[in-house]
């Protein structure tokens, strides 16, 4: 049975500390009229969407940082982002989109949705596990700053895995008297953020719930060299070119070993006219293959149709974890966070 669906994702360019967010909000409402204009049904946007990357500087003021969090339960009602909802579920096409959560207790999350356009509301939520960078800056004062671990707690939801209803017809229901249901219901997808991405443990656990299609939006720094990079010096087309090699690598690598669909999304550009962004938002396959990829670091729409049935080849042969996976030997994987090197050896 073909489970196709088309799908997007939608690259937004240069956003700067200062620029108005309703102007940013209108530019990711015309690129979702361009992805439904091409017959998407499901248009991912970027981690933190809405506005600039505020965790690459230190905020003093309060205030002025409480401008780039969303607040309250559901970011669908929030009045600085409602029309981007309003118009999926006008088009009928569903969204899943990054942003700064801060919650009723005062606790700050880098977190995503996933906007069901035909049911009107929020079906899944996830909160960034992996946060990179460091809690106070860098001293050296040209550094690309990345506080994420001082602006938000790591998240607390896990990798949860969800199915989404009304995009593939006749998609098989619990009710079924059928035999056999496996890859033949809802699609299963998961959501996971910029850094998750480095992360195999993130892609097992969707992979371990049968995920077919992950989800992710992500902000990667083209010339960061206090955060990341060869220990030889590299010129800022170099470390670019490395970026670009490393977010397909973990995209291509870990779609393929988890037999699922992938989409990411990324805020690209020259922020403020210095802080450079990669492009490189891309659909891959369950076989590790980019079926489309941005061309450009503006803001872009890319898109493919996407048959789920073809998860099945991997998850039956290649990566059966029934058949193949052997937890008995993975324990250092859950016991043991940092390096442990064996002892050195004698004379």
């Amino acid at each position: 049975m073909a489970r196709t669906l088309k799908v997007a994702a939608a690259q937004v360019g240069a956003v700067h500390i200062d620029s108005d967010r309703s102007d940013t909000l209108k530019r990711m409402i015309k690129l979702l009229n361009e992805a439904a204009a091409q017959g998407a049904q499901l248009v991912l946007f970027p981690e933190l969407a809405f506005t600039t990357f505020f965790p690459r500087y230190l905020f003093k003021d309060n205030s002025k940082l409480e401008e780039f969090f969303e607040q309250g339960e559901d970011i669908s009602k929030s009045e600085h982002v409602k029309p981007l909802f309003d118009e999926a579920k006008k088009l009928r096409v569903d969204i899943s989109v990054g942003f700064a959560e801060r919650v009723s207790h005062g606790t700050g999350y880098n977190s995503c949705i996933y906007y069901s356009a035909q049911r009107g509301e929020v079906l899944a939520r996830y909160r960034k596990v992996h946060l990179p960078g460091t809690k106070e800056p860098f001293e050296n004062p040209d550094a690309v700053q990345q506080l994420e671990k001082r602006y938000f707690e790591p998240g607390d939801l896990g990798f949860k895995a969800f199915r989404v209803p009304e995009l593939i017809p006749d998609a098989l229901k619990s009710d079924s008297a059928e035999k056999g249901t496996v890859g033949k219901g809802d699609p299963i997808l998961g959501m996971m953020i910029c850094n998750d991405r480095r992360w195999p443990e993130a892609w097992r656990c969707h992979g371990l719930q049968g995920v077919e299609l992950v989800l992710c939006g992500f902000n990667t720094a083209g010339w960061a060299p206090d955060l990341w990079g060869t220990r030889k010096p590299m010129t800022k087309e170099q470390a670019q070119d490395e970026a670009l090699f490393h977010h397909r690598l973990v995209m291509q690598s870990n779609s393929y070993m988890n037999g699922c669909f992938s989409i990411s999304a990324a805020r690209a550009g020259l922020d403020d006219g210095k802080f450079d962004l990669i492009g490189g938002s891309s659909i891959v396959s369950p076989e590790g293959h980019i079926l489309a990829e941005a061309k450009s670091k503006d803001d872009e729409i890319i898109v493919a149709e996407i048959d789920l049935e073809e998860c099945r080849q991997g998850k039956e042969k290649t990566f059966d974890f029934g058949r193949h996976r052997r937890t008995e030997a993975y324990s250092l994987i859950t016991s043991q966070t940092g390096v442990v090197e064996p002892p050195l050896l004698a004379k």
